[in-house]
């Protein structure tokens, strides 16, 4: 396998420091599994927390600072007592044995843990089930010993091209309220299934405090939040989407970790950098959270063992790894612009990071070689998503963050006049040919309160008045197509993969926002109104016809395949062109001009038109007929490039969007 800098000549400086980044992982894993497999060496969370064997119950906690620790809970009326006294047992680790009669299923416990000069109640580090006291607000530990879950289904194999339907399991239902894994379970996953997505990504699993911060500030890492269900509960839901053909993927933070000390892991032995950088490194300056430091073992063994656990107990088959920038950088990516390949290299990287997320991204293939890893990284750094083998740091695939912020600036800034073709080809397929990408023209991150999607920006409060199908409004018919059309040229043009947010599809009105404290603790944005999108008298039904069928269309003829090949980019008529695989995708972005005969450079032979989007079920106006077919003629294009010998002729309506697919 050519190297990264063999295949990309801007890198060649660079060869020096991207080797010595590789045998910085390959040293940091034989300092941690010897000559075993890393996926062999890393079990802390088999050692520590809360375990049941022969002898009874055995819980362990790392926390070198400490002078004494007792367990505490509703069994010893919360009490320090000498029976539940832990004992040291060298290198900072600290255990305690019961009999089975001294703790049962459901009991909620903690850690009063004792230090030079202080003590607190603490959470264990590596416990797998927290609760909240609905009345109190208070976390605690909760011993889990339930009958095992039976899997039924077996993972559902590789996702080389994934699209993914990215979701918040409590936001995803209708009612007013924190939706349940059953819930889930029961009414979304079978429209995921019906739009065609074969991942989802869910957020939110790993425990946090603070409901509104989205999952990312993540106080116990092993711990599946209890608000939406119980383990076996969420295990159903994992199985059951595997016997749907559905791969599940997680968002996982190791990128930082909530402040909390009581629920969290800051100042779990009464020292501040236990889990944590010393200093001001240890502390996120723009989320007011702390920093992991990666260069520690004892830390590096806990984040590696909890991508196990997830693959283990619950059956992920991956993870999109969040706030990757801020874990690459010292500053954290703050006020950089990321214009030079030096700054991939440069004393500004924290290799202790890159060195981590390159272990990760082994142990979990070693784990499971079809398993889907995705960097969420803003800083476009060379290698984070190629082959380890090349020099990389083994992410399968990056966010392409850029698409979706160039989306909303064009949609605030540009008329529609101004939208040009080049410019949108340019955004959509500048990409590093040797890494995959997952495009995306909206996440979760466009529909939070302060922003607006997609779909809000191009209706705004008509939405809220015009939405029915038998209400004319220009306004809307200008939203409903451009909204399509940004969806299938993002997804055509994908670099791998492509990725939706739940509800986006059929163009969910207005905002999520979390209860707080400034919307009286409200639900109301916090859900998603499918019945809009089930009600055909409603242009929100269009669009997730429409959705379904881009989808199931794209993974038909393997449009996720190969690269993208431009045909026309006609600037003055707002009109690309391009090809991919079988088919031909021809968008015409002009908001008046329809063109007849518009001719292109296209292989010779048949081809029949696929799709349409403006097909009247997709809230179109059928301005073409079904089933066209055209015929590529021996002549030279008139329009765009020269890339064969044959053009063919078609129908361009206004704000539409054709495909072909070649039929000999």
């Amino acid at each position: 396998m050519k190297k990264i800098y063999q295949t990309d000549p801007w890198l060649e400086p660079f060869k020096g420091a991207i080797e010595a980044r590789h045998e910085r992982i390959l040293a940091d894993k034989r300092k941690l599994a010897g000559d075993k497999p890393l996926s062999e060496a890393v079990n802390n969370h088999l050692y520590y927390g809360l375990h049941h064997d022969s002898k009874g119950w055995v819980i362990r906690e790392w926390a070198p600072s400490a002078t004494k620790i007792y367990l505490i809970g509703d069994f010893n009326n919360w009490k320090r007592t000498p029976d539940y006294l832990f004992t040291p047992v060298g290198q900072g680790n600290w255990e305690l044995r019961l009999p089975d009669v001294f703790l049962t299923h459901g009991a909620l416990y903690k850690l009063w843990i004792e230090w030079p000069g202080g003590g607190g109640e603490r959470i264990p580090a590596y416990c797998t089930r927290v609760v909240q006291d609905p009345e109190t607000k208070v976390f605690c530990a909760q011993v889990w010993n339930p009958k095992p879950y039976v899997w039924k289904h077996r993972n559902p194999g590789p996702r080389p091209h994934p699209f993914i339907y990215e979701c918040h399991i409590g936001m995803s239902g209708e009612k007013e309220g924190v939706a349940s894994f059953d819930d889930f379970r029961r009414d979304v996953l079978p429209r995921v299934k019906r739009l065609g997505y074969d991942v989802i990504q869910i957020m939110a699993l790993q425990e946090h405090p603070y409901y509104g911060s989205f999952g990312y500030q993540v106080s116990s890492f092993f711990a599946l939040s209890s608000r939406f269900g119980t383990p076996e509960e969420f295990k159903r839901l994992v199985d059951e989407a595997h016997a749907a053909g559905i791969a599940v993927i997680m968002d996982i933070v190791h990128s930082h970790a909530v402040g909390n000390e009581v629920e969290g892991l800051g100042r779990l032995d009464g020292r501040e950098d236990l889990y944590f950088y010393p200093g001001d490194a240890g502390h996120h300056p723009a989320w007011g959270t702390r920093c992991f430091d990666y260069g520690k073992d004892e830390v590096k063994y806990f984040l590696l063992s909890n991508c196990k656990y997830w693959m283990e107990e619950y059956h992920i088959d991956g993870f999109r790894f969040d706030g990757v920038t801020s874990m690459l950088y010292w500053n954290h990516g703050l006020g950089i612009d990321f214009g030079s390949y030096d700054v991939y290299f440069n004393s500004g990287v924290d290799e202790n990071a890159v060195t981590y997320l390159g272990l990760a991204n082994m142990l979990i293939h070693e784990m499971n070689p079809k398993a889907i890893t995705i960097a969420e990284d803003v800083s476009g750094m060379a290698g984070l998503a190629a082959p380890f083998a090349a020099g990389g740091v083994g992410f399968d695939f990056r966010m392409a963050m850029g698409i979706a912020d160039h989306w909303i600036k064009w949609i605030k800034e540009l008329p529609d006049e101004g939208w040009t073709p080049g410019m949108i080809w340019w955004e959509l397929t500048n990409k590093r040919a040797d890494e995959k990408t997952v495009s995306y023209a909206e996440c979760h991150d466009q529909a939070l309160v302060g922003d607006k999607t997609i779909i809000f920006r191009l209706i705004d409060k008509e939405m809220y008045f015009s939405m029915r199908k038998d209400q004319q409004n220009d306004l809307v018919d200008r939203g409903i197509a451009l909204h399509k059309l940004i969806r299938l040229v993002t997804a055509a043009t994908c670099g791998g993969g492509y990725l939706n947010f739940m509800g986006n599809e059929f163009g969910h009105p207005e905002w999520i926002d979390f209860p707080r404290e400034g919307n009286g603790w409200s639900y109301q944005h916090a859900r998603r109104l499918w019945s809009i999108a089930d009600n055909p008298e409603l242009r929100y039904h269009g669009l997730e016809e429409f959705d379904a069928a881009m989808i199931h269309l794209l993974k038909k003829e393997h449009s996720l395949k190969g690269y993208p090949e431009l045909l026309v980019a006609d600037e003055q008529k707002q009109i690309l062109v391009f090809r991919r695989e079988n088919c031909i995708f021809a968008l015409n972005f002009n908001p008046q001009g329809s063109f007849q005969d518009y001719g292109f450079s296209a292989p010779a032979g048949e081809f029949v038109k696929v799709f349409d989007s403006d097909e009247q079920r997709f809230g179109g106006f059928g301005r073409l007929p079904e089933d066209e077919k055209h015929v590529a003629l021996p002549q030279k294009s008139p329009n765009g490039n020269q890339a064969y010998d044959h053009t063919l002729y078609m129908y361009l309506p206004s704000r539409c969007a054709i495909v072909l697919k070649k039929i000999d």
